[in-house]
């Protein structure tokens, strides 16, 4: 493994993450310039997060009935735009995690299939071992079967 790409990732995953922020600051703009985005990007995530919450307060405090009135539009614009934000620096985030995540389960694999290579090629050395040295006991059997049968010479 390198030792030196490993910081090298980390950071530039940490420069994405905070180049995400700048882009979450130019969605904010765009929603205060642009109509169509503030009306049909910003506002209904918005009102449906104001709703959500208020209805959540509501109910924990005690109240059922209550109707909740809708968010004005200058303040929805403002909440969609910083909702809108903070998704774009999650998805960033996520992205990142899932990037490194998916390196890492890579860099495992990698690993793992070094390590059973270097099983494998030791079992196979092991067998062939096996296989040596038996053939080498059966000749010394045979060797020492050959001495047996030759007469012993006697004195004279």
């Amino acid at each position: 493994m390198v030792v030196g790409a490993f910081p090298i990732a980390k950071l530039l995953y940490l420069g994405v993450k905070q180049m995400s922020k700048p882009i979450a600051n130019r969605i904010k703009a765009g929603a205060r310039r642009s109509d169509f985005f503030r009306n049909y990007i910003c506002l209904p995530p918005a009102q449906l997060y104001h709703w959500i919450e208020m209805r959540t307060k509501m109910r924990i405090m005690g109240f059922r009935g209550s109707t909740i009135k809708p968010l004005n539009e200058e303040t929805a614009a403002e909440l969609g735009a910083e909702l809108l934000g903070e998704t774009v620096v999650f998805l960033i985030g996520g992205g990142c995690m899932v990037l490194e995540y998916s390196r890492q389960s890579a860099n495992s694999r990698r690993k793992e299939e070094e390590l059973n290579e270097t099983l494998t090629g030791l079992q196979t050395q092991i067998a062939e071992l096996t296989f040596t040295t038996e053939t080498l006991s059966a000749q010394l059997r045979e060797v020492n079967r050959q001495l047996l049968s030759f007469p012993v010479p006697t004195k004279k």
